[in-house]
């Protein structure tokens, strides 16, 4: 019996991803954001022509059970890179990136089960000269992006693919064969990115950085969230360092959160009942019920959110939302 399965990321950069002077083609419109990549992952090929992701990993593999043991396996893979457009004028200039060779480390074989791994990536074409940390001080390259998947195989017909390494910028998600979205990077650090990840500082250098993934919000909280920053992307922000409290249980209040990047944790009487990450909605039950808040909010990373008051999405959608956190608890 042959099984196969499959694991893909898609990266791309959100709004408001990139801070200080490297963000400023990106607010006058000389360069873009990209729009959130569908929930369903369409045809690869056809999403890199239409520049709507920066870079893809695609991760395939099968294995052959007999009689309850493997026998044999094989995997292929491939990583795609898009083009950076600059716009100049009423025209733009385009940028072919720099694709790095795929990584694929000899598969590890266990009893009943065989893990693939799979690393792809590269840089913009474009120049960004900028000071670096450590030796030499300067870069004129573009930073390195990546994804690191692996794909475990079970003779019993179960698989699971994951994100296990990424560049701590841009977003990341990851798409289960099917092609549904099934987990994100949780986190953000565009600082951190800019300034290391190059050279030895990448997989290509002997480096990877573990990735922090979080579960998927939502279709409900991914349509708000995207509905409401298109709306209006004046509203307040805050910032919250690793430790920092968001809300407090018991605290009054009816304002909602949209968490932009990082990870918070759901906590009731003193116990973490949730882990949340980019696109969540919070803080509905107190705008529905009208009483204090049920939870705390702390953050387990530093996190952006948007501050929202909670007359801007309907009581439907707010009730609707506040049943489907009572269904998952459930």
């Amino acid at each position: 019996m042959r099984i196969e399965s499959a694991v893909t990321s898609v990266t791309w950069i959100p709004s408001e991803a990139i801070e200080g002077m490297p963000k400023l083609p990106f607010e006058i419109g000389v360069a873009h954001y990209d729009e959130p990549p569908s929930d369903t992952l369409g045809d690869l090929d056809k999403l890199r022509d239409a520049d709507a992701f920066r870079e893809a990993n695609e991760l395939r593999g099968w294995i052959e059970v007999k009689d309850g043991r493997i026998v044999d396996y094989g995997h292929e893979g491939r990583g795609l890179i898009g083009v950076t457009r600059i716009k100049l004028g009423p025209g733009r200039l385009a940028f072919p990136a720099v694709a790095f060779p795929l990584i694929q480390p000899e598969p590890e074989v266990g009893d009943g089960w065989v893990r693939f791994v799979q690393t792809a990536g590269g840089r913009m074409g474009l120049p960004a000269p900028r000071r670096v940390r450590g030796k030499p001080y300067f870069q004129l390259a573009s930073a390195s992006a990546w994804t690191t998947l692996q794909l475990i195989l079970y003779a019993d017909g179960r698989s699971k693919g994951s994100l296990v390494g990424a560049s701590p910028f841009p977003r990341h998600w990851v798409y289960d064969r099917e092609g549904k979205l099934v987990e994100k990077s949780g986190t953000i650090d565009f600082e951190k990115w800019y300034r290391e990840s190059y050279g030895e500082k990448t997989p290509w250098g002997g480096e990877d950085t573990p990735a922090f993934v979080t579960a998927v919000e939502t279709e409900l909280e991914r349509a708000l969230s995207e509905s409401v920053m298109k709306i209006d992307d004046k509203l307040p922000r805050r910032r919250l360092g690793a430790g920092e409290t968001l809300v407090e249980q018991g605290a009054e209040g009816d304002d909602l959160y949209v968490l932009l990047d990082g990870v918070l944790d759901v906590e009731v009487d003193g116990e973490t009942v949730a882990e949340v990450g980019p696109g969540a909605i919070l803080g509905e039950r107190a705008a529905v019920e009208g009483g204090p808040r049920t939870a705390s909010l702390r953050a387990v990373t530093p996190c952006r959110v948007v501050v929202l008051e909670s007359e801007r999405i309907s009581k439907y959608e707010l009730t609707e939302l506040a049943l489907s956190r009572r269904r998952e608890e459930a």
